[in-house]
């Protein structure tokens, strides 16, 4: 790779070193790929929340944010199983295994209810 050019309003270099900015850039761009997993793949590009009142899509929003942090959670424990590093880990991957898997469950919701 070739060198980047990141432009900013700082010109203070010991208000923020060149790897200061270049750290911030690369976590700006996962909490980005978060949101795309958010609002793509998880519930789908073409979905509205279903919810008509304030406090529904409040539940609503934290459902999915509750079944992200699931998905997540499993694809850490995944990486630290194999020994990789969970950046590395398919988000996409990971959610379809998960809606194959649960797909495939009987019994839930449990039927004596």
């Amino acid at each position: 790779m070739g060198p980047f050019r990141l432009f900013t309003t700082i010109l203070d270099p010991a208000e923020a070193t060149a790897v200061d900015l270049a750290t911030a850039y690369a976590q700006r761009w996962e909490i980005e790929s978060v949101f795309d997993e958010l609002k793509t793949h998880q519930r789908g590009p073409k979905t509205v929340l279903r919810s008509k009142s304030p406090e529904l899509v409040q539940q609503e929003i934290w459902g999915h944010l509750c079944c992200h942090f699931a998905i997540r959670t499993l694809m850490l424990a995944a990486a630290h199983d194999a020994a990789v590093d969970p950046d590395r880990v398919s988000f996409v991957a990971a959610l379809r295994i998960t809606r194959r898997s649960l797909s495939q469950a009987r019994g839930f919701p449990p039927s004596g209810l």
